[in-house]
């Protein structure tokens, strides 16, 4: 039986390795789980001897096939669970990770591949990131970051690097979500500012924003 701490371990090493190539090092992890690197030390043992991490001096950590798969399943409850609380309970998209950091925790392998079917098998949660299957498949997700894109641009907005409750809130003010068409009208080269179009609103957004959104490039936008 897994404790919840190691399960947070394991999501926390999944992550790292989205953006890390090779093996995660032990204060790259103590950073994302906010902890001394000693504690990881003595987790990364546990987890080892659980068979789920492989750890090489001087190399880092990495997930073996059986952890890939559990922490790949904890992530899938966690997205699936947004999408429940979203769709089904009227939450907004900046309020619902907390609640499924909680929710990911329940065993119930049952519940949860029903909770999949009740919602239609979803492909992404409510930030658009790529919802696992019950086998760990992920499906990539599909855009560029904003910032990367150029003037008369156009795309249509798939999800968010930053989900955070602060910035979810900062793009409703200004009416940026999924599904949303946007043209790039101007690209700052000074500080990568841009003015955008959202429908017929006009706005400059700040370079740190522009890094934290996905579109899906789209002429028709």
């Amino acid at each position: 039986m897994m404790t919840l701490s190691e399960e947070n371990y394991l999501k926390a090493i999944y992550h790292l390795g989205d953006v890390h190539d090779g093996g995660i090092s032990t204060n790259a992890i103590a950073e994302q789980m906010n902890t001394k690197a000693s504690s990881v030390t003595d987790m990364i043992k546990k987890l080892s001897e659980k068979g789920l991490v492989h750890y090489k001096r001087y190399k880092g950590s990495e997930l073996t096939e059986k952890g890939t798969l559990v922490a790949a399943n904890i992530i899938r409850k966690h997205r699936l669970w947004e999408v429940f609380l979203v769709e089904k309970l009227n939450f907004t998209w900046d309020e619902v990770h907390d609640v499924a950091e909680q929710l990911e925790h329940i065993k119930s392998e049952k519940l949860i591949n029903e909770l999949d079917a009740f919602l239609g098998f979803p492909k992404h949660d409510p930030h658009g990131d790529p919802i696992p299957d019950k086998d760990g498949n992920v499906s990539n997700k599909l855009g560029k970051l904003l910032i990367t894109l150029n003037k008369n641009d156009r795309g249509i907005i798939v999800g968010v690097k930053d989900s955070s409750s602060s910035f979810l809130k900062y793009l409703d003010k200004q009416g940026i979500a999924l599904g949303k068409k946007i043209k790039v009208l101007d690209k700052e080269p000074f500080d990568n500012s841009m003015k955008i179009r959202i429908k017929k609103e006009e706005f400059m957004i700040s370079q740190q924003i522009a890094n934290n959104i996905y579109v899906k490039l789209s002429p028709e936008a």
